[in-house]
């Protein structure tokens, strides 16, 4: 009975470390190719010059890198993708950078979330 109840705690473990490792791993990204001469004080993304190196966050929520050769870049959120589309809106809060998922009748209460995608 005990060795049935330490594998139920790994297997519990086991699904925690995948759903950890699956959330982090799931960011949107994009490379920005630079042209040449283009790059010469930083890069540019939607209009405004971010400088080399890394970045933590954009205005526009994407944590990037820059390089004279490229910007890359990955989102901060996570798109909702499962959650009751009949009675909840989706709502961006560009403050967390992350949606916020409510309730149609009263956005001061947030709906459950079942996945997100990057």
């Amino acid at each position: 009975m005990g060795s049935a109840s330490l594998l139920q705690k790994s297997f519990l473990a086991f699904l925690v470390a995948m759903g950890i490792v699956v959330t982090l791993g799931d960011a949107y990204c994009f490379s920005k190719i630079n042209k040449p001469g283009e790059a010469d004080k930083g890069c540019i993304l939607d209009g405004k010059l971010y400088p080399f190196g890394e970045i933590a966050r954009t205005d526009n929520c994407f944590r990037c890198s820059c390089s004279r050769e490229a910007m890359r870049c990955c989102s901060l959120f996570h798109t909702p993708t499962r959650y009751d589309k009949e009675n909840c809106k989706v709502i961006f809060n560009k403050k967390s950078c992350d949606y916020d998922v409510v309730q149609k009748s009263d956005p001061s209460k947030e709906c459950i979330v079942y996945s997100r995608v990057g």
